[in-house]
């Protein structure tokens, strides 16, 4: 038996519901762009480091975006075939493969940023972002 009088009650419910919710306003946003949303994060994600940072491999974006390496490469292989990135091998580690976004996917990133923000902001309207933040964060285990 549930210590909840309902399902609405259970903070595991409704995050289920919540990002249920989100995800479909993400598919949405991004479906325009030609992007899944693990594209987006992967692509958008390479660019940030690409931008702030020395060139990354694939394992790193996997480890940075919290995405299992193989599944990173097969996205990143779709990425690649679309233009938006290229990838190298690395100048000394032969098993790595350097990934860098192309012209056309860092304009396709900012464009997607954009997007994703503006869906963001929607979605979280009415609700206190500076305290959820660091719930969301504890939750993720980012610290």
């Amino acid at each position: 038996m549930s210590r909840f009088a309902g399902p609405g009650e259970s903070p595991g419910f409704v995050l289920w519901h919540a990002t249920m919710r989100w995800q479909r306003l993400m598919t949405s946003t991004l479906a325009p762009l030609g992007l899944t949303h693990v594209q987006f994060v992967l692509l958008a994600t390479a660019w940030w480091l690409q931008t702030h940072d020395e060139p990354q491999t694939q394992v790193r974006l996997a480890a940075q975006v919290g995405t299992e390496v193989t599944m990173t490469s097969d996205v990143v292989g779709r990425l690649e075939a679309k233009g938006l990135v290229v990838r190298v091998a690395h100048p000394t580690d032969a098993r790595a493969k350097v990934v860098t976004v192309t012209d056309e996917g860092a304009a396709l990133a900012a464009r997607a940023i954009e997007a994703v923000e503006a869906a963001d902001a929607q979605f979280f309207a009415g609700v206190d972002t500076r305290a959820l933040l660091p719930a969301l964060t504890t939750l993720a285990a980012l610290r």
